[in-house]
């Protein structure tokens, strides 16, 4: 898969794949343009978050490394949503996390960080 070099503001470069990086800057570009150029609502926001897991991540660090603090704050609750109020079964399950504990441990680190489970 051909790769891209982007560079950032404060000068660090870092390669992505291009279909990514067109993907995900397209996103970015059309956030950009309807946070700073028209009046938004918040369904807007809502429908525009409305993509699969691997573009959400990637918005959120274009968010992170542009320094778009409302687009990094959208994703970001967008993601805070996808896990509230979920066991810890259905997060792994939601977010395809291996579970690499063994039993004695994470029955260790539940024991240790009880109330987090309440």
């Amino acid at each position: 898969m051909k790769k891209i070099t982007l560079k950032s503001d404060d000068g660090e470069t870092f390669e992505v794949e291009e279909a990514v990086a067109i993907n995900t800057l397209g996103k970015m570009i059309e956030y950009y343009k309807k946070h700073h150029e028209e009046a938004i609502d918040g369904n807007w926001d809502a429908d525009f978050v409305k993509v699969d897991q691997s573009t959400l991540f990637d918005l959120i660090l274009t968010g992170n490394y542009r320094n778009i603090t409302s687009l990094l704050d959208l994703t970001c609750q967008t993601v805070a949503d996808m896990i509230k109020g979920k066991t810890l079964e259905k997060i792994r399950e939601t977010f395809n996390i291996k579970n690499d504990f063994m039993t004695e441990k994470e029955e260790e680190v539940h024991k240790e960080n009880q109330w987090a489970f309440e």
